[in-house]
C-alpha cells in the first residue's frame, strides 16, 4: 500500500522555544506567562483534577454515592495506606493535605498520557515534576525544622554521632548530599524519566505503524504487530499512571518521617 508517512517531530514538545508561533502570549511581559502546548495541557488537567474534587465535595451526604464516593474512597486510600501507614495516625492527618496533593496532582498529570489529542504527560518535561519535588523538599524540612529546629535538624539530619572526628570531614558532605540534594532531584527525574521515556516509546510503535502500513509494501502485516504492542504498551501506562503517583507521595511521606525522626539517626 501507498500513502504519506508523517515522521515524528518531538522539538516542538520539549524544545518550544524554538517553535514562537506555537506559543500563546510569549509576547506578553516578556514571555513569562507564555503557554506552549504541553502547559495547556498541565492547567487543562489541573482545572480537571479540582473541578472533579469540587463537584464531587460540594454537597457531601453521610452516606456518599457517585462521585463523591469515588472521591473519598480515593482520599481514604492516600490517608490509610500512604500517609497514617508512614507517619502515623497523628502525623498522617497533620500532613494528608500535602501528601494528597502531590499525589493526586501527579496521578491526573500523568492521566494526559493516554488520553486521545493530548497523548503526553505533563510530567514529562521536568518542569511539573520539579515543583512538585519543591513541595515535597520544603514540607520536609518544616516537619523536621518544627520539631527541632532548625539548627539542630540540620545538624541531626547530617551528622551521624560516636563517628571519629576526622571521618565527619567525609560522611558529613556525603550526608548534606544525599538528604538535601539528592531526594528533591531523584524525585523530580524519576518521574518525569519515566513519562518521557513512555511517550517515546507510544511515538515510536505508532510512527512504526504508521510507517509499515503505508510505506512497506513487502511488511504491511507488520504494522499488526507494531499496533498490538503499543495497545499493550498503552494499557502499562495505565498501571504506571497509578504507580509513579503511589511512589512520589510515599517517597514524600518517608521523608517527612526521617525529618520527624532526624535525632535517631
Amino acid at each position: 500500500m501507498k500513502g504519506e508517512f508523517h515522521a515524528p517531530d518531538l522539538d516542538s514538545e520539549f524544545f518550544p522555544g524554538q517553535y514562537y508561533g506555537q506559543i500563546l502570549f510569549n509576547d506578553f511581559a516578556n514571555g513569562w506567562f507564555a503557554l506552549d502546548r504541553l502547559m495547556l495541557v498541565r492547567l487543562l488537567m489541573a482545572a480537571i483534577l479540582v473541578v472533579l474534587f469540587l463537584v464531587a465535595f460540594r454537597n457531601p451526604k453521610l452516606i456518599p454515592s457517585g462521585l463523591q464516593n469515588v472521591a473519598e474512597l480515593a482520599m481514604d486510600f492516600v490517608r490509610i495506606h500512604i500517609a497514617e501507614d508512614i507517619l502515623g495516625k497523628k502525623e498522617g492527618r497533620r500532613f494528608l493535605p500535602v501528601i494528597a496533593t502531590i499525589f493526586f496532582a501527579v496521578l491526573f498529570m500523568n492521566v494526559s498520557t493516554i488520553i486521545p489529542g493530548l497523548n503526553i504527560s505533563a510530567n514529562a518535561r521536568i518542569g511539573m515534576p520539579i515543583a512538585l519535588a519543591i513541595l515535597g523538599y520544603f514540607t520536609m524540612i518544616y516537619a523536621g525544622a518544627k520539631r527541632y529546629g532548625f539548627g539542630k535538624f540540620m545538624k541531626s539530619s547530617v551528622v551521624i554521632p560516636n563517628l571519629p572526628l576526622v571521618l565527619h570531614f567525609l560522611v558529613v558532605p556525603i550526608e548534606f548530599f544525599s538528604t538535601f540534594i539528592m531526594r528533591p532531584v531523584t524525585l523530580a527525574l524519576r518521574l518525569m524519566a519515566n513519562f518521557l521515556a513512555g511517550h517515546l516509546i507510544l511515538v515510536l510503535l505508532y510512527s512504526a505503524t504508521n510507517f509499515f502500513f503505508w510505506q512497506m509494501n513487502g511488511w504491511t502485516a507488520l504494522s499488526g504487530v507494531t499496533i498490538l504492542a503499543a495497545v499493550l504498551f498503552t494499557l502499562y501506562e495505565c498501571i504506571i499512571i497509578f504507580l509513579q503517583a503511589y511512589i512520589f507521595a510515599l517517597l514524600v511521606a518517608v521523608y517527612i518521617e526521617l525529618s520527624l525522626h532526624a535525632d535517631s539517626h
